[in-house]
């Protein structure tokens, strides 16, 4: 009797071994998944910048030539696309909007940005432009400016993120930038007619003292040289800044340097300027220009 019940046992143990063992494999195998899912769902994705310039070319809905850069698409759960747009002195979207709005963040040159019924905004390196939802629009370079602009733009569930409409014709690309639009960008509540009071900048450093210079200053080769379209504001900047070198003038490059940052200089490209122009103008002028650029990109 005690080695039948003993039998008994034996066999009870061994059939009841591989269910436990099938039991904890099953176990492992799901932890294992669930573990590489969770990997993959929480590990950051660095795409490197190492594409070529993109090739400007015509593209549709946009008018003049523009290179176009898809950085990354919406995955789920996030419903955030990103891509970086380069647009051409004169290059410009057609009219569209964008059903859950859009973020722009300017990182090259100046351009423009319009909403339907507004006044035409300059927009330049470091402004973000935030487009609310279904609001009608259109943004692109200056007519003698290249810009680039990071858009950041959520889609919906069906995958639009955009509705584009006509083009942006030539006379409304033209229209001159009023003061409004310059007194909205910056945030001022203040009305047009104390906006358009404000000295300009040859005025109020030397307008009490020598006003004539100041005039010719503002309207002559502020006003008039540096808005011919034959060379856009970031390459007159370059021009003057070797020059200001050159010349080893340090009051003026102060102010050129700040202007040429403003134009879409890169600080990079201000010292790569002044370290090529130590050949030509000679090493004290270039330790000169490298200390003021210094002091100029610190205080930004």
């Amino acid at each position: 009797m005690k080695l039948f019940a003993a039998t008994v046992m034996l066999f009870s143990l061994l059939a009841s071994a591989p269910s436990k063992t099938n039991g904890q494999t099953n176990q492992a195998g799901a932890t294992a998944r669930n573990g590489a899912v969770s990997q993959v769902s929480k590990t950051i994705s660095i795409t490197r910048n190492s594409a070529p310039p993109p090739q400007m070319r015509e593209a549709e809905n946009f008018t003049g030539l523009v290179g176009v850069e898809f950085l990354q698409e919406a995955t789920a759960p996030s419903h955030l696309a990103a891509g970086r747009v380069t647009f051409a002195p004169g290059a410009r979207t057609a009219w569209h909007s964008h059903p859950l709005g859009q973020t722009l963040i300017v990182t090259t040159g100046a351009g423009w940005v319009q909403q339907e019924g507004g006044e035409k905004q300059e927009i330049k390196v470091g402004d973000v432009v935030w487009t609310p939802p279904g609001v009608k629009h259109w943004h692109g370079a200056t007519a003698t400016d290249r810009m680039t602009h990071i858009a950041l733009t959520e889609q919906q569930s069906d995958g639009k993120r955009v509705d584009w409409m006509e083009k942006v014709s030539d006379a409304q690309y033209s229209a001159p930038i009023q003061a409004q639009a310059a007194t909205l960008l910056l945030g001022s509540a203040a009305p047009n007619a104390v906006s358009n009071q404000q000295p300009r900048p040859s005025q109020r450093a030397i307008g009490d003292f020598s006003p004539k210079l100041a005039q010719l200053t503002d309207d002559v080769l502020y006003a008039d040289v540096w808005e011919r379209p034959q060379l856009g504001k970031r390459d007159r900047s370059l021009v003057t800044v070797a020059a200001l070198i050159a010349m080893n003038r340090p009051d003026q490059l102060r102010s050129h340097f700040a202007r040429a940052r403003d134009n879409g200089v890169t600080q990079e490209e201000l010292i790569e300027t002044i370290t090529h122009m130590a050949f030509y103008a000679g090493w004290p002028s270039a330790i000169t220009a490298i200390g003021i650029a210094k002091e100029v990109f610190e205080k930004k």
